[in-house]
């Protein structure tokens, strides 16, 4: 079978967002100015914001950006944080988020967007929009901020299975190198496994297993395979996709958010120690505002659903309008580069896994 590309389309085209409008932390208010922000940038984005109808109405009536730019319909009910998702799936229907989901698995719109429950989200969307064939288990992928010229490099799985056997991986790293190509514009992105170490003889027989078979699929998924990575090649540019299971991604990406924090309050009581650290402060304002810009985890908002019939971009529960904005970002760059359509051909075009499949090539840094 040929290769699919996975590069932007370029040209004009309205995109529509399924925007969940009451999950999250700060309620709908927050998320509507957070769209705003969005609509403000962009003309090319459309919303279906579902939640309670009067809320909506009032909160988007206020907002001169969205004028002619959302469709609202009216869902009673909202899942809430404490709920659990076995609870949701049976009884879901007819809060935001399932209304939100709904409109993608219809095709009234291309990608959906909520700052809801997690574990809730994941079950409705397993539920309603089905795994691509092909796919044992979705992964849920965040951008992790590194040293490469982006910016980023992608990780999965941060937290939708703890469990993944070495096909499961190999799964992870097609659609982690899909979604580079199309979340961070990487022609050939490279991928990475995982492990206690970078030489080949450590870890457990199944990541030895999952390391040859993600080797074999590189020709097929058109990404580099450079072996097995450590917790410090995270943030570097070594790599630009991360595979590891669940557990392991949802440990990492929870130690990096808290470690982020912890520098973030040092660096402040650093500076507030005494007068002349205050005046060294306002020196390196200018210095400061760019490293707080470039670590602030608000403009890498949103973990991405894989291996669904549809799009899913789960935007932090504590999000407030600038995070959200990020996260619709997300979701338009996804939906405009036709990303689902290109996932889900690169899947099949992988195939099962072969045993004896040739090992993949030199990186080229070229489109497929």
């Amino acid at each position: 079978m040929p290769n699919v590309p996975d590069i932007p389309q370029s040209g004009a085209q309205r995109i529509v967002i399924s925007i969940d409008a009451m999950g999250g932390d700060r309620g709908p208010t927050a998320v509507i100015a957070g769209i705003e922000q969005s609509a403000a940038k962009n003309p090319d984005i459309h919303f279906i914001v579902h939640g309670d109808e009067a809320v909506l109405n009032r909160l988007v009536g206020r907002r001169k950006a969205l004028a002619g730019r959302c469709d609202i319909r009216h869902a009673p009910r909202v899942v809430t944080m404490h709920e659990k998702p076995s609870q949701v799936m049976r009884h879901g229907e007819g809060t935001s988020m399932w209304s939100a989901i709904e409109s993608v698995r219809t095709g009234e719109a291309t990608v959906a967007v909520s700052c809801g429950n997690t574990g809730a989200l994941m079950a409705l969307s397993m539920i309603r929009l089905r795994k691509l064939e092909g796919v044992n288990r979705p992964a849920i992928a965040c951008l992790w901020p590194s040293r490469n010229p982006g910016g980023f490099n992608v990780m999965l799985d941060v937290g939708a299975d703890v469990k993944a056997d070495a096909e499961d991986l190999r799964q992870y790293a097609l659609m982690g190198a899909s979604y580079a190509r199309n979340g961070l514009r990487l022609a050939r992105p490279r991928v990475g496994l995982l492990n206690v170490g970078t030489e080949e003889h450590k870890g457990r027989a199944e990541l030895k297993l999952a390391g040859e078979m993600i080797a074999q699929a590189a020709e097929a998924g058109a990404y580099d395979y450079v072996g097995f990575v450590e917790g410090g090649d995270l943030p570097s540019d070594r790599v630009d996709v991360v595979v590891t299971d669940g557990f392991t991604g949802n440990i990492a990406l929870k130690t990096g958010e808290g470690t982020a924090k912890l520098i973030g309050d040092f660096l402040k009581e650093a500076f507030a120690a005494t007068p002349l650290s205050r005046i060294a402060a306002l020196l390196a304002l200018t210095s400061l505002r760019r490293l707080q810009k470039r670590i602030d985890p608000r403009r890498v908002n949103g973990g991405v659903f894989l291996g669904l019939n549809g799009t899913v971009v789960k935007s932090h529960g504590a999000a407030d309008a600038t995070g959200i904005s990020a996260a619709v970002k997300l979701a338009f760059r996804l939906a405009k580069s036709g990303f689902q359509e290109r996932l889900a051909a690169r899947v099949a075009s992988a195939g099962p896994a072969r045993q004896d499949a040739p090992a993949s090539g030199e990186r080229n840094g070229k489109p497929e």
